[in-house]
């Protein structure tokens, strides 16, 4: 299923579907425990981000596409391509400790900003899955878009 949206991915007009999206998402993974979502209803693998807002203090949710590596989720600030960092990326770089809720599971994760050649084998790696990346990031202009490592806590 990824492969018929894929192409459609990285069109401005999916950028807009989905920033309408996103609400509806948000509210499905977080009564599902990350089970449903709109992402995981075309088969995108979807985790719901809980992170601290850097102003307000309050829990902040955001649904992000990932990919698991290096035992973790990378996930990607792209904000559909805007000129922008997403707010959740700033929110995890003021508190990087958040939560990931997956398939029926939350579990509680540190996330590390990447850079060099780390950042790039990230984006690598996500941009294979999902490729509207690289034309997120050719319509972020001069913004290198953040890419996260969300690494489990042990307990």
């Amino acid at each position: 299923m990824r492969g018929v949206f894929a192409g459609f991915g990285k069109s401005r007009a999916f950028a807009v579907l989905g920033r309408a999206l996103v609400p509806a998402d948000r509210v499905l993974l977080r009564i599902s425990g990350g089970r449903v979502g709109v992402g995981a209803a075309v088969g995108l693998r979807t985790l719901l981000l809980t992170t601290v807002g850097r102003r307000s203090g309050e829990p902040r949710q955001v649904p992000l596409l990932y990919v698991e590596r290096a035992g973790g989720y990378v996930v990607i600030g792209s904000n559909w391509g805007g000129e922008a960092h997403p707010a959740w990326s700033a929110n995890l770089l003021a508190h990087p400790a958040a939560t990931v809720s997956r398939g029926g599971r939350t579990i509680d994760v540190t996330g590390r900003l990447l850079t060099g050649d780390e950042r790039q084998e990230m984006w690598d790696a996500v941009a294979a899955y999902w490729p509207a990346y690289d034309r997120y990031a050719v319509r972020a202009g001069n913004r290198e878009i953040r890419v996260f490592l969300l690494e489990p806590v042990s307990r």
